[in-house]
């Protein structure tokens, strides 16, 4: 079998203000908006996606600790939303993006503060192997799962 070239691309998060939500994400997450904003409508977009009449606009927001050619957060909002609970840490499927961060407990407060919430409490955790975890659940403004996450190789 033919190898291919294969690399992460992004991540989507469907809005139900995606203004709002790429600016928390910029504010918390020292994420940085990549222009142009999306404005996007037609067959093809419907062909693409299977959303009949699919319209969408949005951005592509780099993630912290990337370069340019890194990975995106992509939020996008749709002109018509198929509304769902919010998602919970052990509901099947994709549940949660991740951030790798200096200080849990502080970026907890700000997730908080920029209009977030936290799920559970800041536990800290020996991973036999790999280290020792500081970690945290939150949600976002729309209430997408966040784990906050400080690893420290325990003196190893």
């Amino acid at each position: 079998m033919k190898s291919v070239d294969v690399r992460f691309a992004h991540v989507n998060i469907v809005a139900a203000d995606w203004r709002t939500l790429a600016s928390f994400y910029q504010r918390v997450f020292e994420c940085r908006p990549i222009l142009p904003e999306r404005h996007l409508a037609g067959d093809w977009l419907s062909r693409a996606t299977g959303v009949r009449d699919a319209a969408l606009e949005g951005m592509h927001l780099r993630l912290p600790g990337w370069s340019d050619s890194g990975p995106t957060l992509e939020i996008f909002q749709y002109s018509a939303i198929h509304e769902c609970e919010p998602p919970t840490a052990n509901r099947q499927g994709i549940t949660h993006l991740a951030f790798q961060v200096d200080d849990v407990a502080a970026t907890l407060e700000r997730v908080c503060a920029a209009g977030g919430s936290s799920i559970g409490e800041v536990t800290t955790r020996q991973i036999e192997g790999a280290g020792v975890i500081t970690f945290a659940y939150a949600r976002d403004p729309e209430g997408n799962v966040i784990e906050l996450q400080q690893w420290d190789s325990g003196g190893d």
